[in-house]
């Protein structure tokens, strides 16, 4: 459910005209429901209310500081995989005792930033990671929080690009390496282990890979208790899916009841990371036609927005749905929903059934709250769009449109270049 809707022949969003949102704040603009958000976290996070849980919200899937303050506010903790996103979380407010760290590639520096900052627990993808750790946290004086995470060669039957579970993934530690991984970790004298770690995958929209991998897990924890270590968390990771398209994924109560069980009887603090499902339908990208081209082969609709500020058709082949803000009659035909950028691959659509939209009037490209604006770049010198929030009948700009000065920030100017040798101490 989200609060995106059809009103007198216009889209609006929780009482707020988006065509006339597009005129005051231009485009391509990203917009999100602040009544969507907080009725998918609270989904969520209500859906295991039964055992001691924190839901974890995956920065990763959009990271604009305002979205982590609500989430924060509302009881949330971070999952973070960068010290940027680090940097985010606590900005934003959130308890750093709420934090949990993973990813295959964290510096020495990043590891230390997050042991100062106070972290719940590192989610460990490597014995090398894991003897990093140790050493960094020996020199601060502290002890490190740990988890690891066990790759449990599941498919998530979802892309090939955003499964981490699988066998030759380069995401967590090999099952049949785990035991002798806790075992060296339990002789380091700088780490706590606290925790077990997985996660499969995103955007999937079956019960059946989350049930294999949590019944899994359930094992190891038993066996790694086994080896003396007081595992009082056990992170199940996220990667709940949505509907783009004509998905049916199971919504976070059924998701939840299919898993409870197994999870209760472990007696631990349950770590869920969910991104996606709360913020995905969160969010639209609106852009502005620009033209309309027609060829012997093709019929295109030329939009402001490319793939600079949405990936994911491009990258993933995924489906957004795409809608006018304003209803125009007359029959549909398939078309390519293409940007300015000078690629190929730069494209929101191909071969959709759309009316003859205008230039000058926008369209909105739905279900794009989640690794929208989160991965967008500045290929091709263009400004990173705008980003707005909206709450019953009002808005507010929560990241002001990047301008040409901004491209350049931080650049030499070829003038005043100055070069030095590197120490090579």
């Amino acid at each position: 459910m989200n609060h995106f809707h059809e009103r007198d022949d216009e889209l609006w969003c929780e009482g707020v005209n988006l065509r006339a949102l597009a005129g005051a704040c231009g485009t391509p603009l990203y917009v999100y429901s602040h009544a969507t958000l907080e009725r998918h976290f609270a989904a969520f996070d209500t859906a295991f209310a039964g055992i001691p849980h924190l839901t974890c919200y995956a920065v990763k899937a959009n990271s604009n500081i305002a979205v982590l303050g609500l989430l924060a506010g509302w009881g949330a903790g971070m999952d973070v995989v960068s010290g940027g996103e680090l940097f985010r979380a606590v900005r934003a407010g959130t308890d750093p005792k709420k934090i949990v760290y993973a990813g295959v590639g964290k510096t020495e520096r990043e590891i230390a930033e997050a042991l100062r900052a106070g972290i719940l627990m590192f989610n460990v993808e490597s014995l090398e990671e894991l003897e990093q750790i140790d050493r960094t946290a020996g020199s601060l004086g502290l002890r490190a929080p740990v988890a690891l995470r066990v790759n449990p060669a599941i498919d998530p039957l979802t892309h090939k690009y955003i499964a981490t579970g699988l066998k030759e993934s380069k995401f967590g530690i090999e099952a049949g390496r785990i035991l002798e991984t806790y075992r060296a970790a339990l002789k380091l004298g700088h780490l706590d282990v606290v925790g077990i770690h997985c996660h499969i995958g995103s955007q999937i929209t079956q019960v059946g890979p989350f049930r294999e991998a949590v019944e899994k897990i359930a094992d190891l924890v038993r066996q790694v208790r086994g080896l003396g270590a007081d595992l009082r968390y056990v992170d199940i990771g996220g990667g709940l899916g949505i509907s783009y398209n004509q998905e049916e994924p199971p919504e976070p109560k059924h998701f939840s009841a299919e898993i409870l069980p197994v999870l209760k009887s472990l007696e631990a603090t349950i770590i869920t990371e969910p991104g996606r499902v709360i913020v995905g339908n969160a969010g639209a990208l609106i852009t502005r036609v620009i033209y309309r081209k027609d060829t012997s082969a093709k019929s295109f609709l030329v939009v402001d927005a490319g793939m600079n500020d949405l990936i994911r058709p491009s990258l993933y082949g995924s489906f957004h749905r795409i809608v006018p803000l304003t209803r125009t009659a007359g029959a549909h035909r398939a078309m390519d929903v293409v940007g300015p950028i000078c690629e190929s691959g730069d494209f929101l659509a191909k071969d959709r059934e759309l009316p003859a939209v205008p230039p000058g009037a926008c369209v909105a490209v739905l279900s794009a709250g989640a690794y929208g604006f989160a991965m967008s770049s500045n290929y091709n010198s263009r400004p990173r769009a705008a980003e707005v929030l909206v709450r019953e009948g009002s808005y507010s700009v929560i990241r002001e449109r990047e301008s040409y000065e901004d491209l350049v920030r931080g650049e030499g100017d070829a003038v005043a270049l100055v070069f030095r040798a590197p120490d090579a101490r």
